[in-house]
Parts: C-alpha cells; sequence; structure tokens
C-alpha cells in the first residue's frame, strides 16, 4: 500500500542570478511500513526534500501524496492540523520543551490536538525506548541518548502516516548512534511505522530497506538494499 507519493517536485529560492533549484523534478513514492534513507553531499537537497515532506516549507511547484491527501492543497490551518496529527518529526538536536518532562513531552502532539492520551500505549512506548525511569525527568536531567529517545517517542505517540528523521545519530556517540537506530529499525518493524531517514552516513543508510540518493536537487539513484 503507498503511503506516500512525491509527484514532480521542485524547490527554487531567490530569483535571478541568485536563484537556487534546492530541488529539480523529484519524482518517487513509498509502501507502508517501509524504512528509507535519503543520502546525498550538502547541498544536495535532502533537508530541503525532508522539510518539504514534513509540511513545514511549501514547494515551488510539484505535489505530496501523504496517505492519499494531497498535502499543498490543504491551507495553513489544515495543514498544521493535519502535520500534527500524520507527521512524526526526529530532529538531531532533539527540539524538547525544557519546562516539560518525558511523559509531557512525550504526549505533547495529542495534547496539542485536544486528544486523551492512551495510557496503555503510552506505557508501550516509554518501556520500549528504556524510560520507564525516567518519566517524570526534564530534558536537561537527561543524557543526549535519552533525550532523543523521547524526541522518538513524541513521533510515534499519534500513530503518524509518516516518521521524518532528519540526522537522528547525528549528534551522538557511535554507542548512543547504535541503540537510536536500532529503536528505529524496532519502531519500524513493530509498529509497521514508515520511516524516512535523512543521513550524510552511508554505513547508516544501509541499514534501511532502501537508499535514495540525491545529487543537485535529482534523485541520481534508488536502490532496494532489502525486500
Amino acid at each position: 500500500m503507498e503511503i506516500l507519493k512525491v509527484e514532480n517536485l521542485s524547490k527554487i529560492y531567490g530569483k535571478g542570478d541568485i536563484q537556487v533549484k534546492a530541488l529539480d523534478n523529484v519524482s518517487f513514492s513509498v509502501s507502508k511500513g517501509e524504512f528509507v534513507a535519503i543520502i546525498g553531499a550538502s547541498g544536495s537537497g535532502k533537508s530541503t526534500l525532508l522539510h518539504i515532506l514534513g509540511g513545514v516549507d511549501r514547494p515551488t511547484s510539484g505535489k505530496v501524496f501523504i496517505d492519499g491527501t494531497d498535502v499543498y492543497s490543504l491551507n495553513e490551518t489544515q495543514l498544521a492540523i493535519f502535520r500534527r496529527r500524520q507527521i512524526g518529526l526526529i530532529y538531531q538536536f532533539y527540539n524538547l520543551i525544557p519546562i516539560l518532562n518525558v511523559e509531557e513531552n512525550i504526549t505533547l502532539p495529542l495534547l496539542l490536538d485536544g486528544r486523551k492520551v492512551d495510557k496503555k500505549q503510552l506505557q508501550q512506548i516509554v518501556e520500549t525506548l528504556g524510560l520507564n525511569q525516567r518519566t517524570q525527568h526534564l530534558p536537561n536531567e537527561l543524557s543526549g541518548g535519552q533525550q532523543q529517545r523521547v524526541s522518538i517517542g513524541r513521533a510515534l505517540i499519534s500513530h503518524p502516516a509518516l516518521v521524518l528523521a532528519d540526522e537522528p545519530t547525528g549528534n551522538l556517540d557511535s554507542k548512543n548512534s547504535k541503540e537510536i537506530l536500532d529503536l528505529l529499525k524496532f519502531s519500524n518493524k513493530r509498529f509497521n511505522q514508515t520511516l524516512i531517514m535523512i543521513t550524510h552516513d552511508p554505513q547508516i543508510a544501509l541499514q534501511a530497506d532502501r537508499v535514495i540518493t540525491l545529487g543537485d536537487g535529482q534523485v541520481v539513484k534508488d536502490e532496494v538494499i532489502r525486500s
């Protein structure tokens, strides 16, 4: 089942002589439950693509369909609601709210949406992430690896159509990087969660089911690693 479809996506910044084409007619699709890594050199368009898939930045032209919804046909209010419900974002620098504890940070998307927290689901996620003894701790009382685990929990709590991870191990040492990558792979399999990960590290990318390589804003390779 197709969960994401990208059609002829382009993004241009600036005008005239200073115009930069960050994405140039990008098209691909992703099936539900796939784990896709997107790689490419600095300036290849990886981050721009992730921001557009995440509903953070609008394309200059082209379409993005997530679970059948034409994302950029939505107005700003509709897009904000759709993004909160259907897209889970994991950032390199965690982006946790410093005055909220672990449990509050994880459940924030539901609380912002006025939805009731499913305590059983929350407990399952907390246990999966190994945060049972940390639910009442604030972010500054956690290690970098633990903070990234909280951001993963926040991304998973609303059962989004897509989880987008932006260099999720880029700010961690090798031990924590391996643990976070293992957790992402586990959540991908356990919850059948569709995962798209941006990384500059080819070795990390090879952990995915499929690797899409960008160059100069275009898809230069789309390779299935494992089916």
